[in-house]
């Protein structure tokens, strides 16, 4: 929705809006504003901006989550499942949970089905079981909670970082070191509001990558294994963007058609996944098979050494 500004002298942004769009209340469009979701000439507005005539205000208005979830037949790639976990291969291009413009065929659906609706209750009814999650575009591991114990445990090993998460991409480019640990403050791009960016040291949230260089092709693309110590959205996506070399097919941060390499799917995946049970406290590792997309690095001798290796760590 674009507004034309009519008001002949400076105004408040909120106010004027209240009075322009009655359909919103207050609350309301004080949250789009804080969302990024109202724009005033190109950029995010903010509540005590001032306009006047001639601005341009413009408002996407987010479409409201379904209230609960419904089980649908969805095959599913369960690595492990016990009567408090379970743990997907999530295939690439699945979507973790219901939200707008994705009202059902998500995991949330699917797990709904598989488990006869056993899923811990306590994170609302439209992402039962979810604990963490993975991109659409992204493949791999992902645990869910089928009882509210597990639930408890496992967010809570998420928020301390005393789990394990390792993924495998491959980028466009080597990057200037074999190895390194990036540590950044990522958060929303500010003008692009559906992609995320490195930021200044007081905003955003911190993030921390460590990666190594598996393999390194004749055509210069790179298998990288990265190490979580974190997880912010996109964290991964946008390190490897900060490094300079962005992942191949990546729609976001990179521009695929431009890349040696043309794979047809984003080249990032959840390779490991280690926790402690949560009703036992034993460490348990996960680990999800490598999609076929990514057997002319991973097949080569010295990566296939290395991950056989890295896969008894």
């Amino acid at each position: 929705m674009n507004i034309d500004v009519d008001c002949q002298s400076p105004q408040r942004i909120d106010q004027y809006l209240v009075t322009k769009l009655p359909e919103l209340s207050r609350s309301r469009i004080q949250a789009l504003l804080k969302s990024g979701d109202i724009l005033l000439n190109g950029a995010p507005a903010k509540a005590k901006q001032n306009i006047t005539h001639g601005d341009e205000i413009s408002i996407s208005i987010p479409e409201p989550e379904p209230e609960e979830a419904q089980p649908q037949d969805i095959p599913l790639a369960v690595l492990y499942e016990d009567d408090d976990i379970i743990v997907i291969n999530k295939a690439h291009g699945m979507v973790v949970h219901p939200a707008a413009g994705n009202a059902d065929g998500t995991l949330v659906n699917a797990l709904l089905y598989h488990c006869k609706g056993k899923l811990a209750d306590i994170a609302g009814d439209a992402r039962p079981g979810i604990v963490h999650r993975l991109d659409k575009d992204t493949s791999g591991c992902i645990i869910a909670a089928k009882s509210n114990l597990a639930h408890t445990s496992l967010c809570q090993q998420f928020a301390d970082r005393t789990n394990q998460k390792r993924y495998l991409t491959v980028v466009q480019s080597p990057p200037s070191k074999h190895e390194d640990r990036i540590f950044t403050n990522i958060g929303r791009h500010p003008v692009n509001r559906m992609k995320m960016a490195v930021v200044n040291p007081g905003s955003g949230k911190s993030a921390m990558t460590d990666y190594r260089v598996i393999h390194e092709a004749d055509d210069g693309t790179c298998l990288i294994l990265c190490d979580l110590h974190t997880g912010r959205t996109h964290q991964i996506r946008v390190h490897m963007m900060h490094i300079g070399t962005p992942i191949l097919a990546d729609p976001i941060y990179a521009k695929p058609s431009r890349q040696v390499v043309q794979t047809g799917r984003l080249m990032l995946h959840a390779w490991q996944l280690t926790i402690n049970h949560p009703r036992t406290g034993e460490e348990i590792s996960f680990q999800a098979p490598l999609p076929e997309e990514y057997q002319p690095w991973t097949e080569a001798p010295d990566s296939k050494l290395t991950l056989d290796a890295l896969s008894n760590l």
